[in-house]
């Protein structure tokens, strides 16, 4: 979700227990505004991957909405993942894919996943469970509030995350043999500790 000037700041962390964590966060008197929900995504590019290459991203997700979405390239050099995105509700999945498809784009990958929503303060907090892996991802109006709240959470900064959940995937395909093609349940049959992703846990 993107701030009002359509950018996207936030960061990620391995969790060795999310359930642990979610604890942890309602203790401290975090609300959550989305209960665990299940997301379809679907990442569209161009034939010769035009939209990967200049580090964009297009994407259909469905879970309560149907939501399309364009993030540009992250910028470089920063603490968090700084990022312009635009994003809008659309009334049919079915559709829009159509829509995207009669303009030239391809489905490039599928990934899944169980969302969990919370607001704490200033900032919102999710819980992702991915075929590979749990992690918690903080969004807030910029690194300092961000860093601040991971610090409340009893996160290790140092054990932060600004890679994309398809950045990741990449990686376990390029080093532990992984052969799956889309980030789903039904292809990814294991999750990986945090070493396989270079990462560590980061519950302090």
């Amino acid at each position: 979700m993107a701030n009002s000037n359509n950018q996207e700041q936030e960061v990620k962390f391995y969790l060795a227990d999310l359930a642990s964590f979610d604890e942890r966060l309602r203790r401290m008197g975090a609300q959550q505004v989305h209960p665990r929900t299940f997301e379809a995504n679907l990442r569209f590019d161009t034939a010769d991957g035009a939209l990967t290459q200049a580090r964009q991203v297009l994407r259909l997700r469905q879970d309560e909405k149907t939501r399309l979405t364009f993030k540009g390239p992250a910028e470089p050099g920063q603490e968090v993942s700084v990022r312009a995105e635009i994003e809008f509700e659309v009334s049919s999945f079915a559709n829009a894919r159509a829509f995207l498809e009669a303009l030239g784009y391809r489905v490039s990958v599928a990934y899944e996943k169980y969302r969990t929503t919370y607001k704490l303060a200033n900032v919102e907090v999710v819980l992702d469970e991915l075929p590979f892996g749990d992690f918690a991802e903080i969004e807030g109006p910029d690194g300092q509030a961000i860093q601040a709240a991971a610090a409340a959470m009893g996160l290790n900064w140092e054990a932060r995350c600004t890679d994309s959940y398809l950045g990741l995937f990449g990686l376990l395909r390029a080093t532990q043999g992984l052969e799956a093609q889309n980030l789903t349940f039904q292809e990814v049959k294991q999750k990986y500790p945090a070493e396989a992703f270079g990462l560590k846990p980061a519950e302090l």
